[in-house]
């Protein structure tokens, strides 16, 4: 089973890269550095949260303004594609760097600090206090998932374990705001639920796959 989703996974990475490849080798030839293009993600994220933070401002008057919550959630996951362009650009553009490695893992976490600190808030302004729970969560567990490979591989140890990585992270709430977003302008009924059920299920399965992380360590120290 692990392995049809892990093949599933790779299929799909391929089937992207396939179709960035053109806009990849365009921005070699505008001699667009990988860290130009994850410093754009970055910002991009970084407008994501502003957007929601704005709803968020609006939301204590009583009047959340979902358009911003779809806007939002089409930043994110527009400007989460840089994430995989910078990659490609690096590597098509053989402009491959120790640097640029620490340096765009480094802005995906501060990526998704803004994102769901900013999601966080928003569910708190909006008066869904288990959903801001859920979403503190969500991000403990996101941080412990890179936290736990990081620490793994600076002794030597390989550590992809898990289901919950940053792609399915992104996707999930990025979908989860757009149709959050949409529902609420759409005038239907409790669209923060939606947002409550997706951060619960980051929750949940960040930290499973971080705890998952450890035992993987634990096991292979153990040899």
């Amino acid at each position: 089973m692990k392995e049809k989703a892990k093949e599933a996974r790779n299929s799909l990475q391929h089937g992207i890269y396939m179709v960035i490849n053109p806009f990849v080798k365009l921005l070699i030839k505008m001699h667009v550095t990988p860290n130009i293009v994850t410093t754009i993600g970055f910002l991009g994220n970084v407008a994501a949260a502003v957007l929601l933070l704005i709803a968020a401002d609006r939301a204590l008057d009583g009047h959340a303004d979902y358009r911003l919550v779809t806007l939002a959630g089409a930043f994110v996951i527009g400007f989460s594609l840089f994430d995989m362009l910078d990659g490609q650009v690096a590597r098509l553009g053989n402009m491959t760097s120790s640097f640029g490695a620490l340096y765009d893992s480094v802005l995906d976490r501060y990526c998704e600090l803004f994102t769901l600190g900013a999601v966080e808030f928003f569910m708190i302004c909006n008066g869904s206090v288990g959903g801001a729970i859920l979403t503190f969560l969500a991000l403990i567990g996101s941080i412990m998932v890179s936290y736990v490979r990081a620490r793994a591989e600076g002794l030597g140890i390989e550590c992809k374990k898990g289901f919950m990585q940053r792609p399915e992270r992104v996707v999930v709430t990025s979908l989860s705001l757009l149709a959050a977003g949409i529902t609420g302008q759409c005038g239907g009924s409790n669209p923060d639920v939606i947002l409550t059920c997706a951060m619960g299920f980051i929750a949940f399965f960040a930290n499973m796959t971080a705890i998952a992380r450890i035992r993987h360590c634990y096991l292979q120290l153990k040899k």
